[in-house]
């Protein structure tokens, strides 16, 4: 059962909006500054720079592959079943780590009300909102994306209000000292605060439950961390150029307190109805998306069928929402507040470490199928040096978090070993650039239909009758150079079982045919179509030379030849084929994906996968589904 495709940009820019603005900015500001000082803005700044390549990374991927599992299954489908396994699980836990934060955090408020609030107390109070989330998110997607929307626009409209009136009572003062513990304390600040960031590639969770991924997805992603990362520096300065160092230190509720400072009680009141806004956003967001992670592995054996199991009536992800919702508790209840921090951020930054490395084996695979509509920028030297940088941030965590992480990659790597390896047949795109270094075959293109039938999905392609005889023609892949009667020859063995006639027979009408007129129509392809006796039968048979097929009606070598026979009565398809065939043909790399492809099921992928109008189309002869375009989405889209 599929998920239903409720989210648009404004949806996707919510639950990336508002995972967000929670406990990164609402929390951390007073625990980063005790670390940092004023420096502490600067932090924040190279934080949302380092972000950048896991943004377009995770934006590529999600174009190319809207799944459920989002980081996941780009991991696993890149990077082999093994690491999609560890990223899954890491996925679950940074995600659940960071939502429990946020959840945490409410509690903290609740000292504004109860000033002698005990620790025990703040947990009941996340776990009571734990439970209402969960329930949210039983009930639809579709409500949860809704309440998402609703609460994101009313936390923004504050956060204006704030830095309006804030701005104009900082006091530079404040800033003299800014940098009182060196760079090496404000790069350990920048590993702390990197979980406020990580909200960013939640949508990718929710890829399949997007319409338009290719277009809704990298929109609200990108618009979310461009006008959040502004809000984080401009809301930062003011409450640093605000607040006495002495108050900011080590503070649960800094820009609350920033608020009371200028606009006294009121304004303690409406930032603290902020933050407790940013944490409903952020926990509603954190168990939609992490539950999807679990409920994606299951689909793929990873893990038991039982975390896959979709509601027949709400379809969503039953299993998998209630066991988030009570890892989510257990971290509340039993993990102290700064190692729940460092753990999700470390666990986040393996991620990110591994979404770009996907990225690059993705490229490298050169797998036909692989068509991102928004591709990343600078590869493949951002995705390297992100690498690199996120390695260093990893150490300067502490013993804490790369003890649990470390515990945790065993746990997954014991998992994968005795339940999930036996159950796993599919192939990584690692395999196909291990083809390409040691010219092995790979026999089972397992990945390379998959994503077909993703991007068929994605792009709301129906097939036609022209893709069904695509999908099963015979195909004959010449590996030295030939003429066209030696062609000719082995097509007319390869068609006489199909069409009932004798290969010499159909040889001599292919002759004629070439003698009455060159079927060469376009430089480097040819169309030989022959009409046979009967009724009802049609067929394609493709050919592809690399080192190219010598006509001699003309100068240049053909590469591609579509071989069209049928009876009379299919003359209408006969035409539409012809018109298919032309618009594949005509489009300005076809010459070379078809000498690139990497064997039939990727020639056959050139044709299924192009750009082209199809049976049911409107009457302008437009599609009314956007099919697919490996160079990007079309202008005004």
């Amino acid at each position: 059962m599929k998920l239903k495709k409720t989210l648009g940009a404004v949806g996707i820019f919510s639950i990336a909006a508002g995972a967000m603005i929670s406990s990164g900015l609402f929390v951390l500001p007073g625990l980063a500054f005790a670390k940092s000082g004023p420096a502490v803005i600067l932090a924040y700044l190279l934080a949302g720079i380092l972000v950048i390549p896991s943004l377009i990374s995770q934006a590529e991927l999600a174009t190319a592959m809207p799944k459920t599992g989002g980081t996941y299954f780009f991991i696993d489908r890149s990077l082999g079943p093994l690491a999609g396994m560890l990223a899954g699980l890491a996925n679950w836990f940074s995600i659940s780590f960071k939502s429990a934060f946020a959840l945490a955090g409410m509690g903290a408020f609740g000292i504004l009300i109860l000033p002698d609030i005990t620790e025990f107390q703040m947990d009941m109070i996340a776990v009571f909102f734990c439970l209402i989330f969960t329930v949210i998110n039983l009930i639809s997607t579709k409500h949860a994306g809704r309440l998402q929307i609703w609460l994101v626009f009313i936390l923004l409209a504050i956060l204006a209000f704030f830095s309006l009136f804030g701005i104009h009572n900082i006091q530079l003062d404040h800033f003299k000292n800014f940098n009182p513990f060196g760079l090496k304390a404000v790069f350990a600040t920048v590993g702390l605060i990197f979980v406020s960031y990580g909200g960013l590639t939640k949508a990718a969770s929710v890829a399949e439950e997007t319409r338009d991924p290719g277009r809704n997805i990298p929109l609200g992603m990108f618009f979310a961390y461009f006008l959040v990362g502004l809000f984080y520096i401009i809301i930062i300065a003011i409450t640093v150029g605000v607040l006495p160092a002495a108050k900011l230190d080590n503070s649960l509720i800094p820009i609350s307190l920033a608020a009371q400072n200028f606009m006294g009680i009121p304004g303690l009141i409406i930032l603290s109805g902020a933050a407790l806004i940013a944490f409903i956003t952020t926990a509603n967001a954190g168990i939609l998306s992490a539950s999807r992670a679990p409920m994606a592995m299951s689909t793929d054996n990873l893990l038991p069928s039982f975390f896959g199991r979709i509601h027949p009536r709400t379809r969503t992800p039953v299993n998998s929402i209630l066991i988030t919702s009570a890892f989510m508790i257990s971290v509340i209840l039993f993990l102290d507040l700064k190692d729940l921090v460092k753990t999700a951020s470390t666990m986040m930054i393996l991620l990110f470490i591994s979404v770009n490395i996907s990225v690059i084996i993705m490229r490298e695979s050169k797998i036909h199928s692989y068509r991102p509509l928004f591709r990343s920028p600078f590869y493949p030297w951002i995705q390297i040096g992100a690498v690199i940088i996120y390695v260093f941030l990893i150490f300067e965590m502490g013993t804490v978090p790369l003890t649990i992480t470390g515990g945790f990659l065993i746990l997954g790597t014991l998992w994968y070993l005795f339940y999930a390896r036996k159950r796993i047949r599919r192939r990584s795109a690692l395999l196909h650039v291990v083809q390409r270094v040691t010219d092995r075959k790979i026999h089972r293109p397992t990945l390379e239909n998959e994503l077909k039938d993703i991007l068929l999905e994605r792009d709301a392609i129906v097939e036609d009758r022209f893709d069904s005889i695509i999908n099963t023609c015979p195909i004959i892949d010449f590996p030295a150079p030939l003429s066209s009667r030696e062609a000719f020859r082995e097509i007319s063995r390869k068609l006489s079982p199909i069409v009932g006639l004798n290969e010499v027979t159909i040889f001599d009408m292919f002759l004629e045919r070439e003698e009455q007129s060159c079927t060469v129509i376009h430089p480097g392809l040819a169309i030989p179509h022959l009409l046979i006796q009967g009724e009802g039968s049609f067929h394609i048979l493709l050919v592809r030379s690399q080192a190219g097929i010598d006509f001699p009606c003309v100068d240049h070598p053909v590469h591609a030849m579509f071989v069209l026979i049928g009876t009379l009565d299919e003359r209408n398809f006969h035409l539409r084929a012809l018109m298919a065939i032309a618009q594949i043909a005509h489009s300005s790399d076809f010459d070379q994906r078809w000498k690139d492809a990497g064997g039939e099921e990727e020639l056959r992928h050139v044709l299924l996968l192009s750009r082209r109008s199809r049976e049911g189309d409107n009457e302008e002869g437009k599609p009314e589904h956007r099919t697919s375009n490996e160079n990007g989405p079309r202008r005004g889209e």
